[in-house]
């Protein structure tokens, strides 16, 4: 599916060490929202950050840090980030999701043939 025009930019903060399930809580977002249809996601693992807790954390060697800050981005229709949002309030005991409106001005998706688990 292409996307253009007006759409929505969503990011999910959360920490390295969150868990859903007993699984990582980023893979979890991942699973979810290809499930429910979603083009696509992107996963960025921080090297340093902190949030309402005020601790630091960072990749330095002499303060190497086990929950560093993951950022989830996702730029989806309205109408289908709507449709996942109260899941992922669920999900995100500890976090941050913020949504934006968004312009899409230019998408075009990559097509793959013959490999197994890609479209």
């Amino acid at each position: 599916m292409e996307l253009s025009g007006p759409a929505k930019w969503l990011r999910i903060y959360i920490g390295e060490r969150d868990h859903w399930h007993g699984k990582p809580l980023y893979a979890a977002i991942l699973d979810l929202l290809r499930h429910e249809g979603i083009a696509g996601a992107t996963v960025h693992r921080g090297i340093a950050g902190y949030g309402a807790s005020g601790a630091v954390h960072t990749t330095r060697v002499l303060q190497l840090s086990v929950d560093l800050p993951v950022v989830i981005e996702v730029i989806e229709t309205a109408e289908r980030i709507a449709a996942v949002l109260p899941r992922l309030r669920e999900m995100v005991s500890q976090g941050l999701i913020v949504l934006v409106d968004c312009e899409v001005v230019h998408h075009q998706a990559v097509r793959r043939s013959g490999v197994s688990g890609q479209s």
